[in-house]
This record gives C-alpha cells, sequence and structure tokens, in this order.
C-alpha cells in the first residue's frame, strides 16, 4: 500500500469525515449556558400570570403617568426623555420583546399541560365505558338468570295446583280431614 493510500483510509475513517458518527464537539469562545428549562419554564408563567393581572396594569399606569408628567413639566429639573418619549417607547419595546416569547412558552406549556389531562380524561373515559359495559352485561346475565329461577310465587302456585290435581285424584286427602290418606292410589 502506497502512502498516500494509507493518509486517505485515515483520513476517511476519522470521526469527523465519517456521516455514521456525530462531530466532536468545538469549543467556542463563550462558555455555554445551562439552563433549567422546567425553571425557566415556570418562571415565564409566573411572569405571563403577573402580566395578565390589573394590579401589573395598575402600576405600569402609575409607572407611565410618572414618567411624562417628570419629562414634561420637568419636576425637580428633571427631563431626561422630552416630548416624543424616545426612552419611553424604546422601554416598552424592549418590554414587548421579552414578554411576547415568554407568554407563548408559558402558553406552550399550559397546552402541553391540556394535552396530559385530555389524554388521561380520554383513558379514565375508556376504562369507565369498559367498566359499565361489564356492570351491563352481568346485569342483563342476572337478569336472564331470575328469569329462569323459579320465585316463590310460581313455586306456591305450581305447589297448589298439584296439591288440586292429586285431590281430584283421591290420591291424599284434603288438608282439612284428620284421617289417614290410602296406601294405594285409586287406579281410574
Amino acid at each position: 500500500m502506497t502512502e498516500q493510500t494509507s493518509r486517505r483510509l485515515t483520513r476517511a475513517t476519522t470521526p469527523n469525515d465519517r456521516l455514521d458518527q456525530p462531530r466532536e464537539k468545538r469549543g467556542g469562545f463563550l462558555p455555554r449556558l445551562r439552563s433549567d428549562s422546567d425553571r425557566f419554564g415556570r418562571f415565564a408563567e409566573t411572569f405571563a400570570r403577573f402580566m395578565g393581572t390589573a394590579r401589573f396594569l395598575m402600576w405600569m399606569t402609575i409607572f407611565v403617568i410618572v414618567w411624562v408628567a417628570i419629562n414634561v413639566v420637568g419636576l425637580f429639573g428633571l427631563r431626561w426623555d422630552p416630548y416624543p418619549f424616545i426612552l419611553l417607547n424604546l422601554f416598552f419595546s424592549t418590554q414587548a420583546s421579552y414578554a411576547a416569547p415568554l407568554i407563548l412558552l408559558a402558553q406552550n406549556r399550559q397546552a402541553d399541560r391540556d394535552r396530559v389531562g385530555l389524554e388521561q380524561d380520554r383513558s379514565r373515559d375508556e376504562r369507565n365505558l369498559a367498566d359499565t359495559e361489564f356492570l351491563t352485561r352481568e346485569v342483563a346475565s342476572l337478569r336472564l338468570a331470575l328469569r329462569e329461577q323459579a320465585t316463590r310465587d310460581f313455586v306456591r302456585s305450581e305447589l297448589r295446583d298439584l296439591l288440586g290435581e292429586l285431590e281430584e285424584r283421591a290420591l291424599i286427602r284434603p288438608l282439612g280431614d284428620g284421617g289417614p290418606a290410602p296406601k294405594h292410589p285409586a287406579t281410574d
């Protein structure tokens, strides 16, 4: 094998050149920030929940009124943001640029929770349906079994009819007679 061929083979088998191997991590100039997505998600939900309250709107309104009043009237000789209020607009733009993604993140987390809740409700409903169908089958089988089972009234009426037939045939004496019953049945 020539030296060039062996160099090509060696170069082709390095992990960076192979498509079936992941690339090695390269070091960057800035350290990677590690964030706990669950903690950040809870923060986003808390922030979005606070921004949707009357308390936030009240404090924001007070802040804007004080800002405008100080910069229009020039209280205490302060006027850091004159009439077009460019700094205030920049503040609002920055707030909106952070608020929108945080609110979307909070909505996505809520949608995930809703999806899990719906899946649990669906599985619970399926179990309830299966239980209801089982109980319906059991009740139906009990009804059929009760129809086939002789009731007390039915047995009494049948015994009365049988007793009546036996009395007619004179196989037994009526219950009111005190005499003994015949030993052999009479033939017709």
